[in-house]
């Protein structure tokens, strides 16, 4: 399953870390990164009731399994995520008392000539409707990501269930709408690891995409937000969404302090006039009847799969089989500097997305891979695409030429990116319909060739090909400003393998691509 990212963040206020063994005073929360804008309403409820909370950080699938495999419960006393559904389809699961806090409906956004154009803005059209006008490319998106995202994970299952006739399904009932999914998802043209960064990458790509399938919090966020030119339309499908409830749930493990504090946490969350606060800082809908709120009342609820297989196969129908497949380039410093520990790290990294740990994190099928090694200069570039039947050859063939990287020699890592992006420009322009995107690995400053302004003025004068952002890994000594720089400059965001293995992020980074 799914690794991501972890990162700890302490909303008490100022004060420290009680480390693993916590406190009386402190709950353990593992956490959706959402939930990072609930920071000062939670600061408030520490200075009410004496209860902090502390966030560890996850993503939705992630947590799951780790709450699965008994490795959550070691350090928190309560999980925080948009839904339990998928959770409660694991067998042996101990948790106790789930206390929904807040929902948002997974919805689309859409700009309004779009729909004007589709006359959405005058009736609901169903997930069917929507479908045929994303087959007929009539309508464009952005998702999120899956195995990273609640929403795009919810969006995938609620599609599915409308398009199977709002029914359950089963394994087979996914063969018999793979067809009408697949043209659903040749219309997405924007992917994303979170909520967050996906309306980020709508409001940097222009008009070129029509809408986005996202929370209606985050849709709502985006049009106070003041960086678009007009607020999308919201629109709910007539035939129903999947919404998340975001329950602060007790683990079955908790101690009795840790239930006392929880108790004390959720009554302060569900009283009215916190409810309210949510509301308007998130833009989430209260839960608490007499909290107001707005936006329809009406919405039916899709019902969840009832079997964890059918969830599992349909996640992993998706990467293998119905989205447009991927495209990285993987430009990879094997310097001098890299001896040792580096490159062994490097290579475990490489060697884990080609099937090791059997997670969706894997090479899918389809996607094309490109190992470009560099040093002194750029070293040949090796390309892979894993083919869509037998895909077991060609993982075996990239983790062969990963198990064989060497280190040695300078840093070119302006010369190196520059190659990738000049061979990236032939393969999109010999196949476009991919998501395409470059990882930049380096574990040190530039010592050789092409400084970075030079690659900046190189890329402004027609190295750049759109849609094709850098996501550097800013490991070892790696200039994190420069990095930062490129990241903003291409459309991409830096990942930091500083304080958590390199094997990690490189699964994190997955989500963007």
């Amino acid at each position: 399953m799914l690794t991501t990212t972890l990162a700890a963040l302490l909303l008490a206020g100022g004060c420290s870390s009680p480390g693993p063994e916590g406190g009386k005073d402190v709950l353990r929360v593992l956490a959706g990164s959402e939930l990072a804008d609930l920071a000062p309403i939670l600061k408030e409820a520490r200075e009410e009731t004496g209860v902090s909370v502390e966030l560890d950080y996850a993503g939705t699938l992630d947590g799951i399994d780790q709450v699965a495999s008994g490795e959550g419960a070691r350090d928190h006393d309560a999980i925080w995520f948009s839904s339990n559904r998928y959770l409660e389809l694991h067998p042996n699961v101990e948790i106790g008392t789930a206390t929904p806090v807040m929902s948002s409906p997974v919805v689309l956004g859409v700009r309004p000539e779009a729909a004007r154009r589709l006359g959405w803005d005058a009736s609901r059209p169903s997930w069917r409707q929507i479908a045929e006008a994303a087959a007929r490319r009539e309508f464009t998106y952005g998702m999120s990501d899956p195995a990273s995202s609640n929403s795009g994970f919810s969006a995938l299952v609620g599609v599915a269930i409308a398009l199977n006739g709002g029914s359950d399904l089963d394994p087979s009932g996914i063969e018999a709408i793979s067809g009408d999914l697949r043209r659903f998802f040749s219309a997405q043209l924007l992917t994303a690891g979170s909520s967050g960064w996906l309306s980020e990458s709508f409001v940097r790509n222009g008009a070129e995409v029509d809408g986005l399938v996202n929370y209606e919090s985050v849709l709502k966020s985006l049009n106070a937000s003041g960086k678009l030119a007009e607020p999308l339309t919201l629109v709910y499908p007539s035939d129903g969404v999947a919404t998340a409830d975001y329950p602060l749930t007790l683990l079955g493990t908790a101690s009795r302090e840790s239930r006392e504090k929880y108790g004390e946490l959720t009554a302060y969350l569900l009283r009215p006039e916190v409810q309210q606060r949510i509301s308007a800082l998130t833009h989430r809908r209260p839960v608490a009847a007499d909290a107001g709120g707005d936006g329809p009342s009406d919405l039916r609820e899709l019902p969840f799969p009832g079997a964890l297989e059918t969830v599992d196969r349909l996640v992993a129908a998706f990467f293998d089989r119905l989205r447009r497949p991927s495209r990285t380039v993987y430009v990879l410093d094997v310097s001098g500097s890299m001896r040792g520990d580096r490159l062994d790290d490097l290579k475990a990294a490489l060697v884990s997305l080609t099937g090791a740990d059997e997670g969706f994190r894997r090479f899918h099928n389809r996607e094309e891979v490109t190992l470009l090694p560099f040093s002194t200069k750029p070293q040949p570039a090796r390309r892979f695409t894993v083919p869509d039947d037998e895909p077991r050859p060609a993982l075996r063939q990239i983790r062969q030429v990963a198990e064989g990287l060497r280190a040695g020699g300078g840093t070119a890592i302006y010369d190196s990116l520059a190659q990738a992006y000049e061979a990236t420009k032939r393969q999109v322009a010999d196949d476009p319909d991919r998501f395409t995107s470059i990882v930049l690995m380096t574990d040190g400053e530039n010592t050789q060739g092409l400084e970075y302004s030079g690659f900046e003025d190189r890329y402004r004068k027609g190295l750049a090909v759109p849609g094709v952002p850098v996501f550097p890994v800013l490991f070892g000594e790696a200039e994190e400003r420069e990095m930062n720089d490129l990241a903003s400059l291409t459309g991409g965001r830096a990942f930091d393998a500083r304080e958590q293995s390199l094997e990690t992020v490189f699964k994190e980074i997955r989500g963007y691509q």
